[in-house]
This record gives structure tokens, C-alpha cells and sequence, in this order.
């Protein structure tokens, strides 16, 4: 079966008789963001009755001098203090945290445990906020009211009671700020053990060793003012309409100064065309869409390793008559393993490029031409590129093209990451890590006065599987819903409830909290646009965004209840119940997190003087080495990597399916079963397929289809009667909706290289549904 470009079947003619107009499905040819955007904002903040809360929000949201500092994504806040730089997403995510709903005692006294694990996602969060710590009562099957005393001794009593320390995992997920991270990290090493799984474990993880790997840290290298001045800008694997909406406004103003702009990925999303960015009121006010683009390109599922190499193998068979296309001098300063390479690329041919990328020659030398013409080029990249085998590899593969043309340590040049939750970069940075470094855990015994564990802990999916062998039987979960973010959920529910001891820290009700252990409880905590009143006053907490700036953030609204606790008092409740002996001043911390910020300047680096300079107006740059042209690598250098190219080819009769988000949705959190940007509505089970791949299968459009996925053990996995939507994608590919199709990913489908499980790259055969 072919998958070249050249063979992708328009959305015209049919399979058999043309049906009527099918309400569920009308392709969306409108810009990204503007009337559309703001259009949706206003229906969700009337369905919240949230008409003047919510504008409120906008303009006064967690700055202290004013301003809305999104508790969403991790895009950076704008650098030239603009008071809106929003998104539709973002003030969706605060609207929905400050709902007017509450979960209380008296809902859970009404529906058991067994009921509402028949209810929806949508309709379990839309439930509202919840108000005070509840424990499961299994001879009644719900939950029941504990006070904040018992809840702590319950997590205390069963802590101190496991022969090992190892037997706890500690998972995290990006909404945790930097302080309660700290401490939440300290307490599972005062504990014994680095146990530590995060959602960096199933999103970056991949992007991080290989950057680690390639430059020496584990981070991207530019910031905002990059973005500014890049001549070209590569964005590789993202939907940034949904996933990043604040982009729009860089990638806008990138098209007016004349940059160029190449997205890759197999669909072509709103982001990619064009937009109307809402706070450009005269663009607004004249219906003025400005392009998000200049290139697109849709490579095979997998296919971004073949494409990124066939640039390089360009800009190198260029330099032969054009010396300038190579940063010769750059290379031989900063660089080693570059003739290795280049003799890679050399011996790779064109036809086996064309043929793992799904892209023809030509388009390859398009983006070739766009990257060799700039002199400051910036690639981006996201989930698309990172859940897969070779994620590494294809990171890496990255930082070979920008090392050919220098274009790394100066302005408008580098490697840049989109993270996603706001503080997922920020976790890993104060300790999150189940692989810590020496330095990082002499400097943390030196700061704290403790000895923490030195052999590695667990990640997501080995902590998945050590709950079902038995080997871990307390998890504790901060923030996330982790039933639903991670693999295989049929797999990860049977882990969930083998352990003795599930404790879920949400604001609202989710899957995780009617999925759980044999004792479990629910602690409720503050959102970020809350008011956190400790002893020494009102708190604030910092994050750090995407590209490294940590900055300060305070809530402003009244809490949803009295009963409710912030994360690092919750953190400091569980610790002095499970380490009764410890010397670490837990209460001390939580009266005034200036002293948590004053440790963590002696614990981490890049942290010094924490406490002034997260109080500028923009915060402060953690530094970045590579940034500087320094090189924390074995050689001293920036390191090509001469990695053998992945078959990503799909066998016959199969297809590769990723997963992704809707567009009304965060994370696992699902707003409407709409997806405006690709003509969704009022449908979630469904699969994004390429017409020549349907008529081959005798599947009619909107047809009903069965999914099946083979996994690396030859296991199967099925979802039945799902909806097949015609659309732009590459020919043996398909693409749906997670959570809902993370029960495709074995658990045991994880990368070689990163571990992070594959839900990008699924091996499925879809056929029509069974009568």
C-alpha cells in the first residue's frame, strides 16, 4: 500500500450512494482563534454563569501588578507585559476550576461508588468542585467525610507500615507548582525512595534525554525574543490551535516581519493556515485573517526522522558548491561526531527518505531550501515527534540540522520544546525525576540534612506494572487523572485497584477517584486562582514555563471551600505522618513558602537569590548552558547523533493510528464532545481516516468500524463501533481522540529509548463494525 502524499485521496468522490449532510462532521475551512475563539468563550462562560467572573479573570488573574497568567499550558507569558495575552483554552481551563458547583458530602452519600463508575468523564468533572477529604468506605461503596487529622494519619499509618520504601510511588502531575514539588519530591527521598512518576514520563521524556544527550541539558534553548527574530520557524508535530494556542500570536507576527513558517504533521490543523488573534481588536473588528504559515507539510505517522534527514542530506550535498550552507567554522569549534554523520546521510538515498517520510523529493528540498535560505532558524516540536520508538533519535536528528548551520547559542536560533501543563518543566526541574543525578541528590543532602535513595526509581509505566505484580501497593497521586492520562486502561485500572492505598489530590471529581485501591482517599486542594492564607499571609507559589522562565503566581479568588488545603500544606500533612522522626520543618515551610523558595536556592541550581528574582515583573531565566555555547556532554561538545533510520512503514492491511486531544479539551479534562477546528460535533468515538484507505476496506463515510491493535507481545486490544471520518491524512494512517483510545496502547509498547509509551504510532487494522 503506498502512503506518498502524491496518492492521498481528496475529500471527493464518495463510497457508494451520497449520504445527507451528516450534522456530526462539517470540515472547518475558517481561521484559528478570532470570532470562533471568542464565540465559544462566551457560551462556555454562560453554561459556568460565569458572565463577570470570568471576564474579571481575564483581565486580573494571578499577577500580582495585573495581568492573566494562565494555570493552563506552559507557553510563556508575553515579554512586553501584555495584560491580554489569552487564549479560548486558557480561560476555559480558569472558568472551569472557579465553577460555582460543588461536591460535598451530600453528593457522595447519594451516588455509590458503582454508580459513578457509569457516569462520563465530562459528566464527573462537570460535577464541580470539591470541598472537603473523603475516604472510601467499602462496605457501603462510597465515600464518606475524614477530617484533614485522620486523612494524614490513614497516608502516615500506611506509609510506616511497608517493609520497603519502594513499595509507594509518588506520581506528579504538571499542575503542581514549583513549592509543592520541592517538598513533595524531599518527602519521598526522606522516605527512602525515588519513586517519582510524572506525566513528563508519557509526554517529553524523549525530549529531554535527547537533549541532555546532544547538548548537555534536557531543556530547549530559546525564549520569546528567539521567536521574534527567527527568519524561519520549524514547527514539527503540534496542533498549536489546541495544544498552544498563544503560539498563534508569535507565528502571526513571524509572517508579518516576512519569516517563514513550516509546519509538519500528517493532518493539516487550524494552526497551520491562518488566524485572528483575539486581542488585535482592529483585526478582529475587520474580520483580518493573518497567515500562521508559508509551507505544509504531511509527512507518515512516524515519518519526521526521514524528513528532518533529507534536509540535512541537502543542506550537505549544497555545501559541495556552496560552502556557506555549513557553519564550517561553528561545526569544528563546537561539535563532534559531524563526519560520521555526514557520511550517514551521504549513504542514505533519496528513494528510502521519500519512502519512511510519505513525502516526494521535492517537498523535502522545499523545506531544505526554507531552512538553508535563513540565517536563524528555530525547530519546535511537541507530542507528535516524542511518542514513538525512535523519539529520541528524531529529537536528536533536530539538534543535527541546527548544529549544520550554527544555529544554536544565538539570538533567533535552537531547539524549542512546547511543553504542555504549565509546570510540567517545572516539576522536573525542583526534583520530580525517578532518575535523579548524583549532583542534584549531593546538593539536596547537603541543602536538607537528609540521605536520600541513590538507585532509580520507577517511571509511569514500571509503576503501572509493579502495582499489578504486587511489588507497589501505595500510590499517591498530585493533581492529573491518572486512570485516564496513562496506557492501556484496562491495565491501568487492575493496577489502581491492587494496591492497598490510592490518595488522589484533585479540585474536582474525576476517573481516578471511582478507580481505586482497596482504601482510598480524595484530598481536595486550592486551584491556582485561589487565595492560599497561611500564617505569614496570603501565599504565592512560581512555575516555569516552557522555555524556562520561573515566574510568580497568586491567586485571587476566594476558595470553593473552607475545608480545602493548599498542595504544599497537603504535601507537609503527609509527610510528618509518615516521618514522624524527621528534622525537616514541615510547619515551618507551610507558614511561609519564602523559607521553601530559601532551600530550594540552596538545592537546585540555576535557583540562587530564588526569593528576589521571582519577584521581578517577568520573573528570571533559568540558565541554560547550551544556550551559552557551553556543553555539559562527555566531550565538551555538542554531539551529532548517527542513528540508523526507523522503518515506520505500515505492513499491509494496517494502518498507524496516533492519538491527540480535541480541540475542547485539556489533557484528559473534556469541555464538549465538539472539536470546532476539525469539524467535530457532538461526537468523540470516532477515527480520522484517509478516503483511499476507507473505499479499501469497503468502510462508507461516517460508517461504523471496528479498531483492533496488535501489540509488540502479538496481544490483541479492540474498540467497536466507532465513526470513520474522511479526511486529509496520509494514505495507512488514522488518527483518534485519547483517553478513549488509550486502551489501544499496550502497556508494554513503550520506547526502547525513552520509555515512554508509543500512542503516537499504534498498529491497528480498522474494518467495518460487525453487524
Amino acid at each position: 500500500m503506498s502512503t506518498d502524499n502524491e496518492e492521498r485521496e481528496p475529500l471527493e468522490p464518495r463510497v457508494g450512494p451520497v449520504p445527507e449532510a451528516d450534522p456530526r462532521f462539517r470540515p472547518y475551512h475558517h481561521p484559528a482563534a478570532g470570532w470562533g475563539a471568542a464565540r465559544s468563550v462566551t457560551r462556555f462562560l454562560v453554561e459556568e454563569r460565569a458572565l463577570v467572573d470570568g471576564p474579571r479573570a481575564i483581565m486580573k488573574m494571578n499577577h500580582e501588578n495585573g495581568g492573566f497568567d494562565c494555570p493552563g499550558c506552559a507557553w510563556p507569558d508575553d515579554i512586553k507585559g501584555l495584560h491580554l495575552d489569552i487564549c479560548e483554552n486558557g480561560i476555559k481551563h480558569v472558568t472551569w476550576e472557579m465553577t460555582r458547583k460543588r461536591v460535598g458530602r451530600e453528593f457522595f452519600a447519594a451516588h455509590s461508588v458503582t454508580e459513578l463508575s457509569g457516569w462520563s468523564d465530562y459528566d464527573l468533572e462537570n460535577q464541580g468542585r470539591l470541598t472537603e477529604p473523603m475516604a472510601y468506605d467499602p462496605a457501603s461503596d462510597h465515600y464518606v467525610p475524614i477530617s484533614w487529622k485522620d486523612a494524614f494519619e490513614v497516608v502516615g499509618a500506611t506509609l510506616r507500615g511497608l517493609d520497603s520504601p519502594h513499595r509507594a510511588a509518588f506520581y506528579t502531575s504538571g499542575r503542581l507548582g514549583n513549592e509543592a514539588t520541592f517538598l513533595y519530591q524531599l518527602m519521598a527521598r526522606e522516605l527512602g525512595t525515588n519513586n517519582l512518576p510524572d506525566c513528563s514520563n508519557m509526554c517529553h521524556e524523549a525530549s529531554g534525554r535527547a537533549l541532555q544527550a546532544s547538548l548537555g541539558t534536557g531543556k530547549g534553548t530559546v525564549d520569546l525574543k528567539d521567536w521574534e527574530s527567527a527568519d524561519a520557524l520549524f514547527i514539527l508535530g503540534v496542533n498549536a490551535a489546541s495544544n498552544a494556542p498563544r503560539m498563534l500570536t508569535a507565528l502571526a507576527e513571524a509572517d508579518r516581519r516576512g519569516a517563514q513558517i513550516v509546519h509538519v504533521n500528517p493532518l493539516v490543523e487550524a494552526a497551520a493556515t491562518r488566524t485572528i488573534v483575539p486581542h488585535d481588536f482592529t483585526d478582529m473588528a475587520l474580520f483580518k485573517a493573518t497567515r500562521t504559515s508559508t509551507l505544509n507539510l504531511q509527512p507518515r505517522i512516524g515519518g519526521d526522522m526521514a524528513l528532518l534527514r533529507g534536509m540535512a542530506k541537502a543542506v550537505l550535498e549544497q555545501s559541495a558548491s556552496e560552502p556557506k550552507a555549513l557553519d564550517v567554522a561553528f561545526i569544528d569549534r563546537h561539535t563532534t561526531g559531524f563526519e560520521e554523520y555526514r557520511a550517514l546521510c551521504e549513504a542514505t538515498p533519496w528513494e528510502e527518505l521519500e519512502h519512511q517520510s510519505g513525502l516526494g523529493r521535492a517537498d523535502i528540498l522545499k523545506a531544505a531550501q526554507v531552512y538553508g535560505e535563513a540565517d536563524r532558524s528555530i525547530v519546535s516540536w511537541c507530542l507528535g515527534l516524542t511518542q514513538h520508538e525512535h523519539g529520541v533519535d528524531t529529537v536528536r536528528e533536530i539538534v543535527n540540522l541546527l548544529l549544520l548551520r550554527g544555529n544554536l547559542g544565538r539570538e533567533g536560533a535552537g531547539p524549542s520544546p512546547v511543553r504542555g501543563h504549565s509546570n510540567v518543566q517545572g516539576n522536573r526541574t525542583c526534583g520530580i525525576d525517578h532518575r535523579p543525578t548524583d549532583a542534584f541528590l549531593d546538593r539536596l543532602a547537603e541543602a536538607c540534612k537528609i540521605d536520600p535513595p541513590r538507585e532509580h526509581g520507577l517511571d509511569t509505566v514500571r509503576t503501572i506494572q509493579a502495582m499489578r505484580e504486587g511489588e507497589v501497593t501505595v500510590f499517591v497521586g498530585m493533581g492529573g487523572n491518572f486512570a485516564l492520562a496513562a496506557p492501556d486502561t484496562p491495565a491501568t485500572y487492575a493496577a489502581l485497584r491492587s494496591c492497598d492505598l490510592t490518595v488522589q489530590v484533585s479540585t474536582k471529581l474525576n476517573r481516578s477517584h471511582v478507580v481505586h485501591g482497596r482504601a482510598a482517599l480524595i484530598l481536595p486542594c486550592l486551584g491556582r486562582t485561589e487565595k492560599d492564607h497561611q500564617r505569614k499571609g496570603v501565599q504565592s507559589t512560581s512555575v516555569e514555563d516552557s522555555m524556562s522562565i520561573v515566574h510568580m503566581s497568586v491567586g485571587m479568588k476566594r476558595p470553593a471551600s473552607p475545608h480545602l488545603l493548599s498542595e504544599p500544606a497537603i504535601v507537609a500533612g503527609m509527610a510528618r505522618a509518615a516521618l514522624p522522626d524527621s528534622e525537616t520543618p514541615w510547619d515551618w515551610y507551610i507558614e511561609d513558602y519564602d523559607r521553601i523558595r530559601d532551600t530550594m536556592a540552596e538545592a537546585l541550581d540555576g535557583f540562587e537569590d530564588f526569593n528576589r528574582r521571582v519577584r521581578l515583573p517577568l520573573g528570571f531565566r533559568i540558565k541554560q548552558p547550551a544556550r551559552e555555547l557551553v556543553f555539559l556532554t562527555p566531550s565538551g561538545r555538542a554531539e551529532f547523533s548517527a542513528a540508523a533510520l526507523p522503518d515506520v512503514v505500515p505492513e499491509a492491511s494496517t494502518l498507524a493510528l496516533g492519538t491527540m486531544r480535541s480541540h475542547d479539551q485539556w489533557n484528559t479534562t473534556i469541555y464538549s464532545d465538539n472539536d470546532r477546528y476539525r469539524g467535530i460535533k457532538n461526537l468523540r468515538t470516532l477515527v480520522f481516516m484517509n478516503r483511499a484507505d476507507m473505499r479499501e476496506r469497503g468502510i462508507p463515510d461516517m460508517g461504523p468500524v471496528d479498531i483492533t491493535s496488535t501489540a509488540k507481545d502479538g496481544s490483541e486490544r479492540f474498540l467497536n463501533g466507532y465513526t470513520a471520518i474522511p479526511y486529509d491524512i496520509p494514505r495507512g494512517c488514522a488518527a483518534g481522540y485519547m483517553p478513549e483510545m488509550n486502551v489501544l496502547c499496550a502497556l508494554g509498547d513503550y520506547s526502547t529509548q525513552s520509555d515512554q509509551p508509543i500512542m503516537k504510532h499504534v498498529k491497528v487494522t480498522i474494518v467495518p463494525a460487525a453487524a
